[in-house]
């Protein structure tokens, strides 16, 4: 039995231990045989882990790759996991000298948290308790520190950033990858897409322009993970095809800056190496499958393929890439036509559709490209436009039945606020361009 199964096992026999203890005394047969079964899971972990640390991010529990999304469906867990989380716990330590005494205090700490002795300080309890081979505390990640009670758009994407760009070089260097860390940076960016996605996506509208092969491969894991969600994806598959989008162009960052920022036409050699970073990220990917699962390989050698399997890499025989890969290529290819490089002018919103509506049926699965649009809409959430007559405005939401027209702020003049949908003032307002955030509407970002 692999270590994942071994920690579920025991998870699922504490919740049992936890059911029974709330419907029976604790000197009652059934619970003391629950104990005895949920003690010996533990011990098979301990067979293979000096401790065993599971983490709660967003609600759920988590332990190295695994998420157990099914957990937080049963009452008596979700309850422990706000608990935990109240008391800004989101790591929970158990470790190979813990008894069978201590572990059935712990479980009748968690059928009591409802009470009030236990809104005490939980550590000290504990202690009190006798329970002294179970730590509870935070997790220590890069950036943390600076995450405020209720962290802003702003620092749930910089720590997301900052986690991710370690999980990269690791890679790079071939080194240990801390999988639950990238976990924790996705569950974060996947609360905050379901509670504030209009906050995230205007943060990436403006971080978009003028930024390196890293950031790129981070707003792709975004709007990968947005995409996928939209398309109703479970929570595992949203975070896995998420995963495989922030790893998507890991071979593009062994090529050279000087042939990624070239501004002459590249030579066939640089062109094929270009070329082969599909592969080679595969390659490197394929040494890291037991932390990231297989879809991170898969969606690296396949993201170029295109729909017609007219890309590259070019294969001895065809098949239709995966679902996550079309998905992958299409968010690629909108974020880098968006992006600034030193060989091409980033494109305004509505030309970035013109150009990829014309590779449908061919670049794209077609019904994967609409439904994308009609989540993103021409102008994105929070892009900065001019309109026909001559006031500034922000986009605030998109209409999915019209994505022309989509719902407006204007923010200047001042003297001239108003909230919009534009789908019902057709005939008198139109947006005639974006204003680039870094450019000519630089002076705007302040009233958004």
């Amino acid at each position: 039995m692999e270590i994942i199964d071994k920690v579920k096992r025991f998870i699922y026999d504490l919740i049992a231990a936890l059911q029974k203890a709330a419907l029976y005394s604790t000197a009652h047969k059934i619970f003391k045989d629950s104990m005895d079964t949920t003690y010996q899971s533990l011990q098979e972990v301990f067979k293979e882990r000096d401790e065993l640390i599971m983490g709660i991010i967003s609600g759920e529990m988590v332990f190295e790759k695994e998420i157990f999304f099914e957990l937080s469906t049963f009452d008596l867990t979700k309850k422990m996991l706000v608990f935990f989380q109240e008391r800004s716990i989101d790591r929970i330590v158990f470790y190979p000298a813990l008894t069978k005494n201590e572990l059935e205090a712990f479980i009748l700490l968690l059928i009591n948290i409802q009470k009030e002795a236990i809104k005490a300080d939980l550590k000290e309890y504990m202690g009190i308790r006798g329970i002294k081979n179970i730590a509870v505390g935070r997790i220590k990640t890069p950036g943390r520190e600076t995450i405020e009670e209720v962290p802003s758009e702003i620092s749930i994407y910089e720590n997301y950033a900052s986690n991710s760009f370690g999980s990269l070089e690791a890679i790079l260097n071939n080194e240990t990858l801390d999988s639950f860390t990238i976990k924790i940076g996705m569950m974060e960016i996947m609360d905050s897409l379901y509670s504030r996605h209009s906050e995230i996506l205007k943060l990436m509208a403006i971080k978009r322009h003028d930024v390196p092969t890293y950031s790129h491969m981070i707003n792709v894991s975004i709007l990968a993970m947005y995409f996928s969600s939209k398309l109703g994806f479970s929570k595992n598959d949203i975070l896995d095809i998420s995963i495989a989008a922030m790893f998507h162009d890991i071979g593009k960052i062994y090529i050279t800056e000087r042939i990624l920022n070239k501004e002459d036409k590249l030579a066939e050699g640089e062109l094929a190496s270009i070329r082969n970073h599909a592969e080679l990220g595969a390659e490197m990917l394929l040494k890291y499958v037991d932390k990231l699962g297989i879809l991170p390989v898969l969606v690296s050698f396949e993201h170029h393929l295109r729909y017609d399997l007219k890309g590259y890499p070019k294969l001895p025989f065809k098949y239709k890439p995966h679902i996550a890969s079309s998905i992958v290529s299409i968010c690629d290819v909108y974020d880098a036509l968006y992006q600034r490089r030193s060989y091409k002018r980033d494109y305004p919103p509505d030309t970035i559709y013109n150009i990829m509506i014309r590779e449908k049926g061919s670049a794209f699965d077609p019904g994967l490209l609409d439904n994308f649009f009609r989540m993103i809409g021409i102008w994105p959430i929070g892009t900065v436009v001019l309109l026909n007559d001559g006031r500034v405005a922000v986009v605030r939401e998109e209409n999915e039945d019209d994505i022309f027209v989509p719902k407006i702020e204007v923010i200047y003049p001042q003297d001239k606020k108003e909230v919009i949908d534009l789908k019902y003032r057709k005939a008198e307002l139109r947006i005639e361009r974006a204003l680039n955030p870094f450019a000519e509407g630089k002076d705007y970002l302040s009233l958004i």
